[in-house]
């Protein structure tokens, strides 16, 4: 047993020490720090809620009274608004459009407006034909803007033809709440918990997408290093030496061990980062903007996903050791790796672009395929409501297969780590494994 021991800590030691991992570690925490604070940036180099201005001419000729009694209705409409984000500018007749048009343009140079309404012919809508013009390029989410803004004018002009008082008028208008609230369907049936609100569902969502993006990455960079540094050793022929003081199988888990110890170092220097950062005062103001509460997460979902992080991390680990030492030079390690990363993509985007359907057949199906059920039932236990014998028969799933992963690695990585050369076949792979009995 001192021997595993001694596996974990050169494993750790030799990470600590070395230079590429500590940048990186340094590198990544930086960039978590400006990508808290990155709003609170932005705020110090803003003026405020950005006013896009829009001039229009406040005409009284006969022809032009109806774009500018249009231009009226929607100055009063922006203005009040609580946060109006457009401001209609009034700008006086000057008797010839080609005047009207050079007044507005000057304006626009002297940075007194963004662009200008121009109004046309009466429509059958009840409004002039309209062109938005500006030195901007495809202004489409302004021109939306007037257009919603219209559209609630002519509403209010025709509930008003109608002969609705304001009090009706108000109770039209009013906005309808609902709330919704996630249960379980089937009482007594031994679901994974009773019911989640909005805020519980949002918090909910928010831990699982954390825990996958998490397990991916944990997956996709230790797992690399334990594989890459299995044939660093190898192909250095440290191996030869190791073997004779460590038995094949404490080396592979010790190896494991150590290197999950240096993910779970790293994820909490992250973490503390994070919550430092939250916890900053410019912060704090945006926390309670999101209503933000983390005593909504559900505990029991907590602990899966602390389950499913462990087995989901030891089970690629081992797959990834098995082939680090079957492949005697680095060059080729890419190549050998490929398809147990390419299988952890696949659990990862299942996941990640299933949130929006966490009920879906594909993701029922793929819950309970090993490989991808750390993903996928931590997505199913976030966001709906599974009854516990699929979780359990799932977890169970996954503990058997840990098992054949481990047997079998275990052989693989007791032949592989003295077959130098090319990689081995199948054939010879299976029949070095033969002569070694765990």
């Amino acid at each position: 047993m001192n021997s595993f021991w001694t596996v974990v800590g050169f494993t750790l030691k030799n990470k600590f020490r070395g230079k590429a991992f500590l940048i990186t570690t340094i590198i990544i925490a930086v960039i978590m720090t400006i990508g808290i604070n990155l709003p609170y940036i932005f705020s110090l180099f803003s003026n405020g809620d950005k006013v896009t201005h829009i001039g229009y001419i406040q005409s009284t000729q006969a022809e032009q009274a109806q774009g500018s009694a249009t231009g009226d209705q929607l100055k009063a409409f922006f203005a009040a608004q609580e946060k109006p984000g457009v401001n209609l500018v009034p700008f006086e007749d000057k008797g010839s459009e080609a005047e009207n048009e050079k007044q507005l343009k000057q304006a626009i140079a002297d940075k007194e407006i963004n662009g200008y309404l121009q109004f046309g012919k009466m429509t059958e809508n009840g409004f002039p034909e309209m062109t938005y013009k500006s030195e901007k390029l495809m202004a489409f989410e302004l021109t939306s803007s007037i257009q919603s803004g219209l559209q609630v004018i002519r509403q209010a002009a025709v509930l008003q033809d109608a002969g609705l008082s304001d009090a009706q008028m108000a109770l039209l208008n009013a906005p309808i709440k609902i709330d919704t609230v996630q249960i379980s369907a089937t009482e007594g049936a031994g679901n994974v918990g009773e019911g989640k609100t909005p805020e519980q569902q949002a918090m909910n969502m928010g831990l699982v997408y954390f825990i996958v993006v998490l397990l991916f990455m944990a997956i996709m960079i230790t797992g690399q290093l334990i594989a890459s540094e299995i044939t660093a050793e190898k192909s250095s022929r440290v191996m030869e030496l190791l073997i004779t003081s460590v038995s094949p199988l404490k080396q592979m888990f010790g190896k494991i061990a150590g290197m999950f110890l240096v993910g779970i170092i790293q994820i909490s220097i992250y973490v503390l980062v994070m919550i430092i950062n939250v916890n900053l005062p410019h912060n704090d103001k945006l926390l309670g903007e999101w209503n933000i509460n983390f005593s909504d997460i559900d505990p029991a979902l907590l602990l899966y996903s602390v389950l499913f992080y462990l087995t989901g991390y030891f089970l690629f680990a081992t797959l990834f050791a098995a082939v680090g030492s079957i492949v005697s030079r680095t060059e080729d390690l890419g190549q050998a790796v490929l398809p147990i990363t390419m299988i952890s993509m696949a659990g990862f985007y299942i996941s990640i672009f299933s949130i929006s359907s966490p009920d879906s057949m594909l993701v029922k199906v793929t819950s309970f395929i090993p490989f991808f059920s750390p993903y996928v039932m931590l997505l199913r236990l976030g966001l709906t409501d599974p009854p516990v014998w699929e979780v359990l028969t799932s977890i169970g799933i996954l503990l058997v297969t840990i098992y054949l992963a481990v047997w079998i690695s275990a052989k693989i990585y007791r032949t592989g780590v003295l077959m130098y050369g090319k990689r081995p076949s199948f054939k010879e792979l299976r029949k070095a494994m033969r002569a070694y009995k765990i």
